[in-house]
């Protein structure tokens, strides 16, 4: 008998004895689950939209809202707002929020002289999911005029089986003088109402004829049919909409009496039933009106004032939760540093949103996964004229996104950045989030690196760009979330006061509960190990066919994907690589990102007690680390590089010193006493190499593709690695080695700098950016980027170490 088959009698043994006096694991799981799909089930999920609400269900009921300042014909069409875009407004997204309980986003329009506030607040109750109200405002900015004119639509949609018809209808009013409410049923929500509120705020009268057949001072309602497929273009439906009335109004009044625009941009009042209901009220000056979802299940119904109070207490909430967490530590400990940590945490985690549709694949290669042939990056799909794409599916996906207006979907190896601040806040959110993603694994153990689900997510991708191939790899990121949850775990079981914990235990349940955090990691583990060897299946690299000498013939791994330009699966896409692209080629990045994985799936091996596999993941570990050394350490350069296959059929290394270089110290596999740390740190401090006043460069100073081409991963500032460089550099801190000084004063300048950068681009501009130009500090590429750049929020929390020490106070 093996120690593992004694392990696990012993245990199976001890868990009959307790079976009657506790409920099994897998009832502390569903009851965790089931608290847990209630708090989440609502939720601002849709964040391509300045404001949109739906449920984490597949086919539901889904809102949003639209507004645009009605003073003259011509500039309506391109300032009516709905979905995120980039360079339209001077800065929006939440300032407070909480997935559980809600918070405050702000949006702020200088072209319709507007800003919106919008209040989301959750009240949890009854068997489906609980209620909710959204509180919408209106503040006109200082140079509007006190009598702006702004019409504001909220319109709900409902998908798959179900109804929604509005309340209360008299069909000879030409509109509601009071709320309107839509009352609805389908079968995940039970029964419903939808209410949205007179509010506050004065109307204009515009003393033409037409006000007569459409008052302003009330609320029009629009109720229709269309097919399911169109309901995500509500922009398109409204518009189509509003030129039928424009083509009645023009012959009823002629050219040289026409309607003020206030009163020209309406819609039909025709309330009824439908799939879509467009909801419409015409403001002068500020405003105000209420969104509220009553479940009929809930034990009673919210009102407005139940909003405001909930507001409060949400927002004060939130402030005192954060600080917990993530106060920043000395030096951003004044001006705006924690207003602007608020901020970017909020809009990460106010950023994630639950996606489902079809998505495109091409399953036509090889399953072999090979591309053992040169040329082989001409050997595509596309350049043999097969492509096979099919949509497959439908999937979901419940996941955060690196930006609303540009990358409003699921992108693998960003998610696992997205989720380390998160697991902080909210680590059964978080284990939902991994679980969804792993959810989409197909049965070789491939999940897609970019998830476009269905019709309104394949609107904001170019098509080459849409289609996934599953040989195509990402960096493995969220193996980093699970080993963080496990540390978490270690830290719980060690600590001899839970009292924070239970405190908190909304937000920790798979924590405060080992056994049921066990029982996560079993259900997960088979997916985990799937992907595990996938990734060591179609990823590998070829040694033996090279004659190279190594400690291990098999621990070499290549990017499936590449061309002479990118090799867009490691997520470094234009990065200088080995040229021309060979089948040889050994990928430094990857066989760190896969040591990386192999010490966190080894220790979720060893938690579960399954002990012939964490002895198998500890000689693949001993040999990653080894072969590391033996491939692609350049003792003339002194640095880690690529490796490719030389004119001569030899084992060459291709340095291009850079983010690259530093992967294994990146991933945690290089020792403090390591005889090639002290020239990792000198490339990192060497301001002709890496070292910027803004962070660190992703490619050398020095190297002769320094900003050119694109340069997208050619010399400017990204926070997700430049992040996993002060993570390091504070574990060397805090150890007794011989770089521990070094790394103190390297570790407390580098932090300085990122937070500093980050920060004085988002006082400037009100938005954090995807890179920053490691010249200038100035935020450049997408903006909104409110994704893995938030991570600058855990690295003004990380300690203070500029007197050689952690302070007193931490």
């Amino acid at each position: 008998m093996t120690r593992k088959t004694r392990h696990s009698n012993l245990w199976t043994g001890l868990l009959c004895l307790l079976a009657v006096q506790l409920p099994s694991a897998n009832a502390q799981v569903a009851e965790i689950e089931k608290a847990t799909n209630a708090s989440l089930l609502w939720g601002p999920y849709r964040p391509n939209l300045y404001f949109g609400v739906r449920p984490r269900i597949p086919k539901s009921l889904m809102g949003g809202l639209l507004w645009t300042r009605v003073e003259d014909y011509s500039s309506v069409q391109n300032t009516f707002r709905h979905t995120c875009e980039q360079h339209e407004l001077d800065g929006y997204g939440w300032d407070e929020y909480d997935v559980r309980s809600g918070g405050r986003q702000t949006i702020h329009d200088p072209a319709n002289h507007i800003d919106i506030t919008t209040e989301f607040i959750k009240f949890p109750g009854g068997e489906h999911g609980g209620s909710w109200g959204a509180r919408i405002k209106g503040t006109l900015r200082e140079d509007a005029s006190p009598n702006l004119r702004t019409t504001v639509i909220w319109y709900n949609t409902l998908e798959g089986l179900g109804s929604l018809e509005v309340d209360g209808v008299d069909e000879e009013e030409p509109g509601f003088e009071g709320d309107v409410v839509l009352k609805g049923h389908t079968p995940e929500l039970g029964d419903f109402e939808v209410k949205v509120t007179k509010g506050k705020g004065n109307h204009p009268v515009t003393g033409h004829p037409s006000y007569n057949d459409k008052p302003l001072d009330r609320t029009l309602v629009h109720s229709g049919q269309v097919p399911e497929e169109a309901l995500w273009q509500i922009k398109a439906v409204l518009f189509a909409h509003m030129k039928g009335q424009i083509d009645e109004l023009i012959p009823k009044y002629g050219e040289e009496n026409p309607p003020p625009p206030a009163q020209v941009y309406t819609i039909q009042h025709l309330p009824s039933r439908g799939n879509i209901h467009l909801v419409q009220k015409v403001f002068e000056g500020p405003f105000e009106f209420d969104v509220i979802f009553a479940s009929g299940s809930a034990p009673t119904k919210i009102t407005s004032e139940d909003l405001t109070q909930q507001i409060s207490s949400v927002t004060s909430g939130f402030s005192t939760r954060f600080a917990s967490i993530f106060k920043p530590q000395t030096p951003f400990v004044k001006e705006r540093y924690e207003e602007f940590s608020k901020s970017l945490f909020s809009n990460l985690i106010g950023g994630i949103g639950y996606f489902y549709g079809d998505s495109r694949v091409d399953r036509s290669y090889d399953p072999a996964y090979e591309e053992d042939n040169e040329g082989f990056w001409e050997d595509t799909a596309e350049a043999r004229g097969r492509n096979q794409a099919e949509l497959v599916g439908p999937s979901e996906l419940f996941t955060a996104i690196p930006s609303r207006p540009f990358f409003p979907r699921g992108f693998l190896w960003d998610e696992g950045f997205h989720l380390l601040p998160v697991i902080d806040w909210d680590a059964d959110l978080t284990l939902d989030i991994i679980k969804s993603w792993f959810n989409l694994m197909d049965e070789d153990g491939w999940i897609g690196r970019e998830q476009i689900l269905g019709a309104e997510a394949r609107s904001k991708v170019p098509e080459e760009f849409q289609v996934q191939y599953p040989h195509y790899a990402n960096p493995p990121t969220l193996f980093m979330v699970i080993a963080s949850f496990l540390d978490k775990l270690d830290a719980q079981r060690t600590d001899s006061s839970s009292e924070k914990l239970q405190h908190e235990k909304s937000y920790f349940m798979q924590i405060a509960n080992r056994e049921a955090a066990l029982q996560y990691l079993r259900s997960l583990y088979p997916l985990l190990k799937r992907q595990y060897f996938w990734f060591r299946k179609t990823q590998a690299g070829d040694i033996k066919s090279y004659d190279r000498e190594a400690f291990s013939t098999k621990e070499g791994y290549r990017w499936r994907g590449r061309t002479p330009q990118h090799i867009l699966t490691s997520g470094l896409d234009d990065y200088p690589r080995a040229q021309p692209p060979h089948p040889g080629e050994l990928h430094l990045d990857l066989i760190s990102w896969m040591g990386m994985m192999t010490r966190a799936i080894k220790r979720i091996a060893v938690y579960l007690g399954e002990d012939d596999d964490a002895a198998e993941f500890a000689k693949y570990d001993e040999a990653i680390v080894r072969n590391i050394d033996d491939l692609h350490w350049s003792e003339k350069a002194k640095t880690y590089c690529d490796a490719t296959i030389d004119d001569y059929e030899e084992h060459s290394l291709v340095c291009h010193k850079g983010y690259i270089s530093l992967f294994p110290f990146l991933t945690g596999l290089v020792d403090k006493n390591s005889k090639k740390l002290g020239a990792i740190l000198d490339l990192i401090e060497d301001e002709e190499e890496l070292w910027s006043p803004y962070g660190l460069r992703s490619l050398s100073k020095s190297d002769e593709f320094y900003h050119t081409a694109e340069d997208y991963w050619r010399g400017p500032v990204w926070l997700p690695i430049n992040y996993l460089a002060v993570v390091q550099l504070l574990d060397l801190a805090q150890q007794n080695g011989p770089h521990q000084a070094r790394a103190t004063k390297l570790y407390t300048a580098l932090r300085k700098n990122l937070v500093d950068t980050v920060y004085e681009s988002w006082k400037e501009t009100g938005f954090a950016w995807e890179q920053y130009n490691p010249e200038t500090g100035k935020g450049q590429r997408t903006q909104h980027f409110t994704g893995w750049t938030s991570l600058v929020v855990k690295i003004m929390a990380m300690p203070d170490l500029s007197g050689g020490r952690v302070r007193d106070e931490l």
